[in-house]
């Protein structure tokens, strides 16, 4: 019996186990897919889930029969939707655990400046299909699209020359300067003003018993997730920027406890909404559950190289994250 679900939902001890939700999502790798592929959106709510002690499974088809399946009732919801009016009829979502953002990317050498889709026009630009970012994308004036199977497809293309950019997620583009720095460095050229932005939700229908609570037990978790570093090691990044304690202040939290002698040189923004032109060594960091204020602050016993982390101590280097091939 789940006792944190017990005490989450307000039921008596003598009830049975909640019944198992019935979650689907699709094939978009490195967020949703299946097991044994990159699927960080499907890790952070099913841990999310399970802390709450809520059973869970995520079944992958295309996102139309999700869609579908989710109208009849064959399935509770899913771990992965975008917020819209439409669904809102029907779903209760999650507060955003996640934020998509499209960014470009050129050969070496090109120039990646543009600040809105529009800047683009007259470009070919390769897209993933399933990239359904609303008007950013579809109403771009001028804008050649060029349809691409997966991220990989959009780099072969990027790379014979077929097209002049690509638009990755973000999370995508951070990993690969994390993981493949030298084929980056020797081939491509990231901006990093996002050309799009929609944010991520976990949602399950109205009528599932409890639906309210399933969704507050949930987005406690993250937060818990996102201050003890299980979010990064998700993500597969070794520090984040997010506001831990819902003060306003925006913090840093790395991956476990050896953070390396030097502040990060790469953070990710999870949900991007501020400017940030403060240096890291001036931030409040959390290690642990405490908060220093500036890196000068904290405890040097935290100042080691993290294990397995090569020479760049800002990442957690592991195998789960998307390899692309030069």
């Amino acid at each position: 019996m789940h006792v944190v679900w017990l005490i989450a939902l307000g039921v008596t001890a003598a009830a049975t186990e909640p019944p198992e939700l019935r979650l689907g999502s699709d094939e978009w790798p490195p967020f949703t897919g299946s097991h044994g592929k990159q699927r960080a959106a499907i890790e952070l709510v099913h841990t999310a889930l399970d802390r709450a002690g809520i059973p869970a499974t995520t079944s992958i088809y295309e996102w139309k029969h999700v869609e579908a399946a989710i109208r009849r009732g064959d399935l509770d919801g899913s771990v992965a939707i975008w917020r819209t009016e439409e669904r809102e009829k029907v779903l209760v979502f999650s507060a955003p655990y996640l934020e998509n953002r499209l960014v470009l990317i050129g050969r070496k050498g090109s120039d990646v400046s543009a600040t809105r889709m529009t800047d683009l026009a007259g470009k070919k630009v390769a897209a993933v299909g399933q990239y359904a970012y609303g008007d950013e994308i579809e109403k771009a004036a001028g804008v050649v699209f060029v349809n691409a199977q997966n991220d990989q497809d959009s780099l072969d293309k990027l790379l014979a020359g077929d097209v002049e950019y690509m638009l990755v997620d973000e999370l995508v583009a951070r990993n690969l300067l994390t993981f493949q720095p030298d084929d980056v460095a020797a081939n491509l050229e990231i901006g990093f003003t996002p050309l799009a932005r929609r944010t991520l939700h976990f949602a399950i229908r109205q009528d599932v018993p409890n639906a309210e609570k399933i969704i507050a037990a949930v987005d406690t978790e993250i937060v818990k997730m996102q201050g003890d570093g299980s979010y990064s090691e998700i993500l597969q990044v070794g520090w984040i920027r997010v506001d831990v304690d819902g003060d306003g202040l925006y913090e840093l939290v790395p991956l476990g406890d050896q953070i390396g002698k030097l502040p990060p040189k790469s953070v990710y923004d999870v949900f991007g909404e501020l400017p940030d032109d403060e240096p890291a060594e001036k931030k409040r960091i959390v290690i642990q559950g405490d908060i220093y204020e500036g890196w000068d602050a904290i405890p040097d016993r935290y100042k080691i190289p993290p294990s397995g982390a090569g020479g760049d101590t800002s990442f957690k280097y592991g195998t789960t994250v998307m390899t692309l091939k030069f």
